[in-house]
């Protein structure tokens, strides 16, 4: 039986999606069985790219198709651009178990159940794309999700604070919006979708959210002085409201935190 690092890194490298998915899946019940060891004592590799499929082919954000869902082109670019955070997550999710080293049995059993979930979520959006005529690879996509993976590398407290509390928890903010808007073109096969990724994913962000807390505390610093201060550092004019506060609430984020980020926006909004 490979140790834990070692399953996680070749699922980490798999290239191909179905391979991917069958190795994290496979990891997590193993680990769920008691059947995976620990890391052992494989040192941690860099890795500065995951294994992914020749396409889709990565270009700046600004590159992406825009998503104007009055149309079945728009509602595929939509879908792809939700199969392509889903395929990074992931990698994201693996790479948090195989990184960092040392920490409590439930927060490997945490990110492995979240990586197993986002392949489910992969293969949800992969399969209503099938069902319009399109396919993961088809449109280009950006890197952005696992840039931030590369910039959080060496410390488990900015990872949890910035991949999970800021990329992912964006998700809960936007979909709403998304599943409205597919509802109002009365594509009820996408909404389904979009309707489990979104309550799945709060859970997700509370893991995120749950080893922040921890880590800070090991640490002994404020964790809603220490996020605002890692938002500065690392995304300085990026932050945008509106915030589903609700959501967030459930994923683990504090009312006071949530006034924070609303100043904080306005701010870097207003560039006051």
């Amino acid at each position: 039986m490979k140790s834990l690092g070692e399953a996680c890194l070749a699922a980490l490298q798999a290239a191909e999606p179905q391979e991917k998915i069958t190795l994290t899946r496979t990891l997590f019940a193993r680990w769920q069985a008691g059947e995976q060891p620990g890391h052992g004592d494989d040192a941690v590799i860099g890795i500065p790219d995951p294994g992914r499929p020749p396409r889709p082919l990565l270009v700046h954000p600004a590159e992406v198709p825009k998503r104007r869902l009055g149309n079945k082109a728009g509602r595929v670019a939509l879908l792809h651009a939700v199969a392509h955070i889903e395929f990074n997550a992931i990698n994201l999710a693996l790479d948090a178990v195989y990184r960092f080293r040392g920490l409590p049995t439930g927060y490997y059993t945490d990110w492995l159940s979240v990586a197993a979930d986002e392949a489910r979520h992969f293969v949800l959006v992969c399969e209503r794309l099938a069902e319009l005529d399109a396919a993961y690879g088809d449109l280009p996509a950006h890197n952005g999700l696992w840039e931030m993976a590369l910039k959080t590398a060496g410390d488990p407290l900015e990872r949890m604070a910035l991949v999970p509390r800021v990329l992912e928890a964006r998700g809960l903010d936007v979909t709403p919006g998304m599943i409205e808007r597919l509802i109002q073109v009365g594509d009820e096969a996408s909404v389904r979708v979009l309707e489990v990724i979104l309550d799945e994913e709060v859970r997700h962000v509370a893991v995120g959210s749950r080893w922040f807390g921890y880590l800070c505390k090991q640490r002994g610093v404020d964790p809603e002085q220490t996020f605002r201060d890692l938002l500065q550092a690392y995304m300085p004019g990026h932050l945008r409201g509106p915030f589903n506060k609700p959501a967030r609430l459930l994923a683990g984020f504090t009312q006071q935190e949530l006034q924070g980020l609303d100043r904080l926006a306005a701010v870097q909004t207003t560039g006051g």
